[in-house]
């Protein structure tokens, strides 16, 4: 897979994930996924992804940065959002806060197999 076919699916997943298409979400992700070292699968990455649309329903990801090197992509996630109750441990109730997100996303067989994050999460401390 080239680093160009390696972007448009990261691009696509992007937006499977901001139209909430969670029907099609096994086209990017694979079956044995993880997040930050915890296995998910499949069903356990989308129930993360539909919790994270709950407690924030103006969710949006916005692609800031990306480099693809296959079988990896990098990318920075900019947010500008109002999540619902506390968020990372602080009591945004509902506020308007603004942070980035860096991962990495490492793809088997054209899917995501692993994922690790790093939410700037001094940067919505700093709103406050």
């Amino acid at each position: 897979m080239t680093a160009k076919q390696l972007t448009r699916i990261y691009l696509d997943y992007i937006s499977c994930l901001n139209s909430q298409n969670w029907a099609s979400l096994g086209r990017y992700v694979h079956d044995q996924a993880s997040h930050n070292g915890r296995q998910l699968g499949l069903a356990g990455y989308r129930e993360m992804l539909e919790k994270d649309f709950q407690e924030i329903p103006d969710l949006f990801f916005d692609v800031q940065l990306l480099v693809a090197e296959p079988p990896r992509i990098a990318s920075r996630l900019q947010f500008n959002c109002a999540p619902r109750g506390e968020f990372l441990g602080l009591p945004v109730n509902g506020r308007q806060v603004s942070f980035t997100e860096n991962v990495l996303y490492e793809f088997e067989e054209v899917k995501i197999c692993r994922v690790w994050s790093v939410i700037d999460k001094l940067a919505i401390e700093k709103q406050f």
